[in-house]
Formats: C-alpha cells, structure tokens, sequence
C-alpha cells in the first residue's frame, strides 16, 4: 500500500508571507537594477508594467513553492535537501513566469528581467531559511553552553564533520576544537572549530583548551589513531565515541540515546558494520522454528539474540549448563516476552537425547554452536572429553536435523581447526570432516560449517582474564610478546554465521573476514590505557607459550584456497583434497564412545542393533574384537587417533600410543 503525502498540512501564513515578500521586493529590485531609478531610459508604460506583472510573479512563485513542498521542513531546521528543493521550485517558477509573460504580452516589458529576478529571489528566499537556522542553533548552544562540558574531537576532518553535527545536540557535551592526526590539515577550521595536530602534542592542546575528555571520530583501528589513544592515555583524557546508527536501532526503544559513550574495546579493532541480507534472512527464519545447541555461550546466545531480532516463529535453546539457560531465559524473556522459546538442558553427546528433542519441535533451521574450546585444559586428561563434546556432539546433533527434515544446519567452527597443533583444533577440524560426511549421507538438509578466530569479550576470551587482572592492580599476563590473534565481536561473528547460513551449500565451509590480526601484547596495553592506568602501575609478564598453543592461527590449511561469496566477509574454503568428506563414522564413534556405553552395546547386541539403526548409524557396532574401547583413553591415544585422522595435526608432545580404527566388518582402518 502506497502512503500518500499529506499537502494540506497545516503550515501557517507567516512562511508563505515572507516568501512572497522577499518575491515582489525581488521583482522590483530587477527593475531597479534593469533601469536606473536616475536615468530616463524607462520606458513610458513602467508603471503599468510593475503593476501587472508584480501580483503575476508573486502567485507564480508562491505556487511552484507549495507545489514542490518548501514548507514541508521548518526553516530552523532546513538542510541541504530543502535547498535542493528551493533550488527546483525557482527554476520551475522562473520558466512558468516566462511563459505566462509571453503570453499576456505586455508591451515594452524587458525580458532580461526574466533572467535578473530568479536571482535575486532565490537568494532571498535562501537567506530566509539560513537565518532561521542560525537564530535557532544560536539560541541552543547559548542555553547548552553554560552547563556543557567541553571536549576534544580526535580524527581527520572528514570524521570530525558528522561527530560535530550530532554533539551539536547535546546536552552533556560541547566540542572546543579538533586535534587531528594528519599534520597537513593542521590549522585548518571547521565549522568554526580550530583544527590543531601534530606538531602540537596532544596532551600540550588538552592542557591549553582545559579539556579532560577526548571523542574519537571514526573508526578507531587504524595506526594513526590508535597513536592518538596512546597519547590520550599519557594526557589522561577519558575517551568517548559515538555508537555506530545500527548499534542503537538494534538496541530498540528502550535503549539509551544515541550521545557519547564511554570507548571500549570492540571499539578498537575498527570493525565495520555487517551488511545482512535481511530480506533472505527474514524469509529463511521468520515464523519458522529456529533451534541453537550451546545456547548458553557466548556465541550461541547471541546468535538466539539475533534469531528473535528476524521473528523466528519458535526459538529452541539448548545447553548442557542449567545455569547459562536460566540466564538465557532471564534475558530473552525480559527483551522479547511475546516470542514462544523453548529452554533445554541436554548433553549433545547424548544422541538418542537430541534425536527425540529434534523430532518433538522439528526445528528448520539448526546452528551448533555446543562445543570444548578452551586449549590448554583440552590437552591433557581432558582430551577425550573434547573429541566425544566435538566429534559425536555434532554428529547426534546432524544426524538428528537430518532425521526431522532440517532445511538447514550451521557448525560453528574455529580456526584453530587449520593445521592444529592442539587436541581442541583437531579435534573441530575432524567435527568439519565428519559434518561433510553427514552431508553427503543426508542431501535433504544444507549443513555447512563456519570457521573463525577469536571473539572479544566469549568466555574463551583473554580479555576477561585481562579486565580482572588489570582490576586487581596487575600483572597482566602474556603468554608470548610475538603472540598474534584474529579477533571480531561477537554481534559480527553471529551476523556472518547467520549470513553463511542463509548462502551456503552443503558441505561447504565459510571463511570469516576476520581483518587483521592483533597482537596480544598491544591488546592488553590498549586495555590497561582504557582502564585509564599505565604501565607502569599495571605491568605486562610474559608466561610462555600453554600446551597446545600457537604463536599465530590460521584461516586456511596448507592445501586449502578460498573463493569469493556474494557477501565481501565471506569466503568458501576449498580443500585439496577431494575425498576430504570420506570418513568411516561408525568406527569413529566406536573409538570414542563412552565405555559403559560400550559394554552395555556388549552385553545387549541385539537392542544395539536396533539402536544403531533408529540413530542413523550413528552408535556403537555391536561385536568384533577390538570394536570398542573397553578402558578410557589416555590423552596420548587420543592424540594417536586425531593423527591418524586428521593428517594435518601435528600434536605439540611425542605420540607413543597408536591407535587403530577398525570398522565392524573389516579389520582394515579406514581412509581418512
């Protein structure tokens, strides 16, 4: 339905008034300048001239003015729009004016007048409205001066243009002057503000304009502004910004308004906005059932967030933490109290759990995100915890969106799965092996995996470790000082799997955009400069590198090349190797299986055979010497085993055990 525009608004008389003034004083100031008022070249009907052709002009203009809305915006807040549109309306009103001249053909009338008026009458009328708006931001800044603080704008001119139009509305805050880390544009002014910069120390020009706070305009992750924050930091000046337009229209009506805010760390790294295909998104997910394992994470809460922002028609959260649902459910129930969501606890090992769970609600569109990612913990006694959480959790949780028809099904997967050098990488790099054999089983459901780096603020994270240590008064501890990572928030990393959801074909695995990466050296001095500290009073340790942990990860494998997606974040990985699907996952999830599990398939081979049967194939087989493990692995056979299947892991500490794989009818391992 097509709104119509509303022209019989109220506007007033004062505004059309005034216009048709400043149209008639234009009309005979273009005699005036047409004839000298002290020469006798006039000619003898002038009066008779001025007299019909002055009401003419004035009805013209008045209605090309109405016509084009020029009086849709109060003049106190005109803009460059609303003088495009004057702009329009006095070339239209200038011709019809010509035209009716022709035709009423007064005798003797000069027709450079038809040239002169336009002018001076578009001039005019522009100074009406610049007037208006003058008067007004006068009257405002004048009320808001007294009580404002003053503030210091940092960044280039061009940042500083739009961050000078919003403070102009604030009630807090008033900018004094720009400092700006392009020496060349250095001594400049904009919108009557001093630009200073280098040579000028920052710290000199806050001291000299009596400043405390500093906002930074634009994005904050280049170099040169980050050595504007490492010199804020030295001249203890508080650092603001301003958030992002989608940042608080997705923070909806209660959120606060859109003003200066206190800098954080997403801040820094310069991230630009996602750019979602909300259409596709909507038609994917919008009254239809949408369910997340690992709800209550870091990542799997925020992308249940955004799931309830595209008006999925069931949300179905499923976590192993009963204390992560219940705040889940705290938070959802408080943000969208009409949406139907489902809150569960249970294991994703648990496979005839997830089957029944998925049968019950039917979901169409599945996201994984239940996974062990912490490295070092996963090294260890815990190593078979990771595989059977990673492996088998995301077989059950395929198998069983396959079972109940899933259009769609999304692994969240880690770039730590790139040549692993941990039991956590390998151990997610064989859960993407496995998804692609479950793909090629199950080609009624899209499952594609997505791969990225680290997340600011998830549990994982090092930057809790760093807020609690840099809060206690320090050490802040390093692992390494060459230590690198690929970091990106968490709305981002749950926009793009949402994205690489709503794109991806089956068996595929997408490739975030994570930019560039960081140090985490500089990472941790950025947060100690933010807390408003030193280094100094809050030092940097180095503790060397944990077990299973890399210097820097990667995006891609040695033999892996990615190609481009309609979405510039996303890439498709391509494996060399084009088998890279062919997995034995019987034999798998017999080596991995739990061992009362297994001896209970022992004792009862024929209720394991029906089993295996209504799962899928995904239990135990129920006989053959060595089918199962009859004792838990150690972490040296685990390790023994990702080797043998996933080439491309290369374990830290020697292997000794070997482990070998043995499918239920043949005693041969199978290719990996």
């Amino acid at each position: 339905m097509k709104l119509r525009r509303r022209t019989t608004s109220r506007i007033g008389w004062l505004p059309p008034l005034n216009d048709a003034a400043v149209v008639a004083l234009a009309w005979l100031a273009s005699f005036a300048f047409r004839f000298s008022l002290f020469s006798n070249n006039a000619p003898a009907n002038i009066v008779r001239i001025v007299a019909v052709s002055l009401p003419l002009a004035v009805v013209v203009w008045g209605g090309c003015l109405l016509a084009f809305g020029a009086y849709r915006t109060p003049w106190r807040h005109a803009s460059l729009p609303d003088v495009r549109r004057l702009a329009t309306a006095s070339g239209v009103a200038a011709l019809a004016l010509a035209a009716a001249l022709l035709v009423i053909r007064l005798p003797n009338f000069p027709r450079s007048i038809v040239f002169i008026h336009p002018l001076l009458a578009g001039a005019g009328l522009l100074a009406l409205r610049l007037l208006a708006r003058m008067r007004a931001e006068r009257s405002s800044l004048g009320a808001l001066r007294a009580s404002a603080q003053p503030l210091l704008v940092l960044g280039s001119l061009d940042d500083a243009a739009t961050v000078l139009q919003t403070l102009r509305a604030s009630q807090q805050w008033r900018a004094v002057a720009i400092y700006s880390p392009t020496p060349s544009e250095a001594g400049r002014s904009l919108q009557g503000m001093d630009v200073l910069g280098p040579p000028l120390k920052l710290g000199t020009a806050a001291r000299q304009l009596g400043v405390n706070h500093a906002l930074v305009a634009g994005a904050a992750g280049s170099s040169a502004r980050r050595l504007l924050l490492e010199q804020a930091s030295d001249a203890r000046l508080a650092l603001l910004t301003l958030p992002r337009a989608d940042d608080w229209l997705q923070a909806g009506a209660g959120a606060p308004a859109a003003g200066p805010r206190t800098l954080e760390l997403d801040d820094l790294l310069g991230r630009e906005a996602v750019q979602l295909d909300v259409r596709g998104l909507s038609e994917l997910l919008a009254g239809r059932c949408a369910l997340v394992t690992g709800a209550g994470g870091s990542i799997g809460s925020e992308l249940c967030r955004q799931l309830a922002r595209f008006g999925v028609g069931k949300l179905v959260c499923v976590d192993v933490s009963e204390f992560a649902i219940y705040q889940l459910e705290q938070e959802l129930k408080a943000r969208h109290p009409e949406l139907p969501v489902v809150y569960l606890t249970a294991n994703v090992r648990e496979a005839e759990r997830l089957r029944l769970l998925f049968a019950a609600h039917r979901p169409a569109v599945v996201f994984h995100a239940a996974a062990y990612k912490h490295v070092p913990l996963m090294e260890g006694d815990n190593a078979i915890e990771a595989v059977r959480t990673n492996v088998l959790g995301t077989l059950h949780a395929a198998r069983a969106a396959a079972a109940c028809g899933a259009q769609r099904f999304v692994l969240i997967s880690t770039d730590k799965a790139v040549n692993p050098t941990n039991v956590m990488g390998a151990s997610k790099r064989l859960a993407e092996r496995a998804l692609q054999a479950v793909a090629k089983q199950h080609p009624g459901t899209r499952m594609v995996a997505v791969r990225f780096g680290n997340v600011l603020g998830s549990s994982g994270s090092v930057v809790p470790r760093f807020t609690q240590q840099i809060a206690a008064g320090g050490p802040v501890t390093v692992t390494h000082p060459d230590i690198v990572r690929f970091f990106m928030t968490i709305p981002e990393a749950a926009q793009l799997v949402l994205q690489a959801g709503l794109m991806g074909e089956s068996g595929e695995i997408y490739v975030l955009d994570m930019g560039e990466p960081v140090k985490i050296v500089e990472l941790a001095l950025l947060m100690i400069r933010l807390s408003g500290k030193s280094e100094d009073e809050v030092p940097v340790v180095f503790t060397g590198l944990r077990p299973g942990e890399k210097l820097f990860e990667e995006l891609l494998a040695d033999d892996e090349t990615t190609l481009p997606t309609p979405h510039p974040k996303l890439r498709v990985a391509r494996h060399g190797d084009a088998d890279a699907g062919t997995l034995d996952l019987n034999a798998l999830v017999a080596c991995i299986a739990t061992p009362n599990t297994a001896q209970a398939r022992q004792e009862n081979p024929r209720r394991a055979q029906a089993s295996t049967s209504s799962s899928g194939g995904d239990s135990l087989p129920s006989g053959g010497p060595g089918a199962t493990p009859t004792a838990e692995p150690d972490a040296a056979q685990v390790k023994a085993l990702l080797a043998a299947l996933v080439p491309e892991y290369r374990a830290q500490v020697e292997v000794q055990a070997q482990v070998q794989l043995q499918n239920p009818t043949s005693p041969s391992r199978p290719t990996p």
